[in-house]
């Protein structure tokens, strides 16, 4: 079953009551992940926000992924440096990149062995998209045939080089949790807990996509659209 644009809007805005327990349900998320909150009501500190004082180098950039494309959102949070290097001779350090993984490509924050176990190629990818069984955003599970132009530019090379990638909290909630509740007859705390834990490692889970973009937008990044 693909999952469209409307399908998500659907999933957001269709019940009244959903968008009202969504506050609480997102505090009730555990702290066994990077960012989540502790407890409702949770203090502002409850969220991991340590990546904003990283993002303090010359050339800052935030690209909001919002779409699966094979992962090239993913790809762009890395190549927008080239052209610094090329024109400016701008070395490593001189970059700070942030990675907004939201919306129908939150599935790209997800590990192989999640995208294998429920079949994501089958539940999530989008009409237009091509369908793919693995994350075609991690070095060790892109699809066959993908350039070898493009190993430096995936998600887990993104990270170990000092990037920062951050996921919606909203869209893991909407898409992933009720998958994985149905898949494995859990309970929504138990599928939440699960679906936590098989986030890409280094991944930080934010109060939602939109908000990580505009407070990457505060510490100074321009806005680029990954999708």
């Amino acid at each position: 079953m693909a999952t469209t644009r409307r399908d998500f809007i659907e999933k957001l805005t269709g019940s009244a009551a959903l968008i009202g327990a969504m506050p609480a349900a997102l505090s009730a998320m555990t702290t066994d992940a990077p960012g989540a909150p502790a407890a409702p009501n949770a203090p502002a500190d409850a969220w991991d926000m340590s990546w904003v004082a990283k993002v303090k180098a010359k050339h800052r950039a935030v690209v909001d992924c919002t779409r699966i494309e094979s992962g090239d959102g993913v790809f762009r949070a890395s190549m927008w440096k080239q052209g610094f290097v090329e024109t400016m001779g701008a070395k490593p350090e001189d970059f700070s990149s942030v990675l907004v993984m939201r919306h129908e490509a939150i599935v790209l924050a997800m590990t192989q062995d999640f995208w294998t176990r429920y079949d994501v190629s089958k539940q999530r990818v989008p009409a237009g998209d091509p369908p793919t069984p693995k994350n075609p955003a991690l070095l060790n599970s892109a699809r066959d045939g993908s350039p070898a132009m493009l190993d430096g530019l995936m998600l887990d090379r993104y990270l170990a080089s000092g990037g920062t990638a951050l996921a919606c909290a909203m869209a893991l909630q909407l898409l992933i949790v009720p998958l994985v509740a149905e898949h494995d007859k859990l309970s929504p705390d138990e599928a939440r807990k699960k679906a936590i834990a098989n986030l890409v490692p280094g991944v930080i889970l934010q109060p939602s996509g939109v908000f990580a973009t505009l407070r990457a937008q505060q510490a100074g990044c321009a806005y680029v659209l990954g999708s």
